[in-house]
């Protein structure tokens, strides 16, 4: 039988941009990621993504791993050459989405640039209606990471879909049943927002997890405050941060989510360089155990949950 246990997969994500996402999948396939995230970053450079999901499947083989979401990650609002090529960027990865197995697209919602979040909202809509249609003709989901990128309410670059007030905005502007969010504890725990009731609220909009957690340090807070030169905050890799992903794991499967949580690297300030991998094997292990561990299969032998032996 199945892995019930699999409904919820632990994996990481790989760059795609330079065309590197099948090799390092080949990589490092038998480290006991069940699931990778193939990300691109502003730009596809052009590259035929259904030759590269065909090589990204040819390097899983028979392996039990699957790809449920492709990232695109860049500014699809503005009107710089490398925001086009990310509203590019993410008509191929709609368009292509089949040949990776995924049914899913990521990213920001992209904004304009130093204004106002609201001032966003007509151009988003414009941009994600047309996008949620193509994307719903092809099966395939929408979720917005909720990353600040380093903006914020008054300003920023990058995202508007940081903050819960902003979703409530988001999504009476483009209703869509296949808009979400790619939802991660660390960018609530940067804005000190508690991530377990947040979870309870928006589960049904939660499309794809991103295993990526944070480090407050109160002290700081207590002595320096949020805006001094000290850093309030660390992002981290589960497993050496503050959220309990036995809690988030459980109201995620109270909830009915099924898909993958993709191990997002590459910004712990301990486990990085050298130590990168070291820190997400761990995050891997802790992130099973805290899914529950392996699934045990007794129900033929004890009953199954047979009322009559209540």
């Amino acid at each position: 039988m199945s892995d019930p246990a699999k409904s919820i997969r632990i994996g990481t994500m790989v760059s795609a941009s330079g065309g590197e996402a099948a090799d390092r999948i080949a990589e490092i396939a038998d480290l006991g990621f069940e699931s990778f995230e193939p990300f691109f970053w502003q730009t596809t450079n052009g590259q035929d993504l259904a030759e590269l999901g065909k090589r990204c499947l040819d390097s899983i083989g028979d392996r039990d791993i699957t790809i449920s979401t492709l990232g695109m990650f860049g500014n699809p609002l503005e009107d710089e050459a490398l925001d086009r090529d990310t509203l590019q960027g993410w008509k191929d990865c709609i368009d292509n989405a089949h040949h990776f197995g995924a049914t899913c697209v990521a990213g920001f919602t992209g904004r304009l640039r130093g204004k106002p979040l609201p001032d966003s909202l007509p151009r988003y809509r414009e941009v994600w209606s047309e996008l949620a249609k193509r994307a719903a003709d092809k099966g395939v989901r929408i979720a917005f990471e909720n990353c600040a990128m380093d903006g914020n309410w008054q300003t920023g670059d990058w995202n508007i879909a940081h903050n819960p007030d902003a979703w409530e905005l988001m999504f009476n502007e483009t209703p869509d049943d296949n808009l979400g969010l790619e939802w991660e504890p660390c960018h609530q725990l940067v804005y000190l927002i508690d991530p377990l009731p947040q979870i309870r609220k928006w589960a049904p909009k939660i499309f794809h997890v991103h295993g990526k957690d944070a480090t407050v340090r109160w002290e700081v807070i207590r002595e320096h405050g949020i805006f001094g030169k000290e850093p309030f905050v660390w992002m981290r890799t589960p497993g050496f941060g503050d959220s309990n992903w036995t809690d988030i794991i459980s109201e995620l499967r109270l909830a009915g989510y099924s898909g993958a949580i993709d191990i997002e690297g590459w910004h712990d300030p301990v486990y990085r360089d050298a130590l990168e991998m070291m820190g997400q094997i761990h995050a891997l292990e802790h992130l099973k155990r805290c899914r529950g561990g392996s699934f045990v299969n007794v129900s033929a032998q004890y009953g199954g949950g047979d009322p009559s032996l209540a």
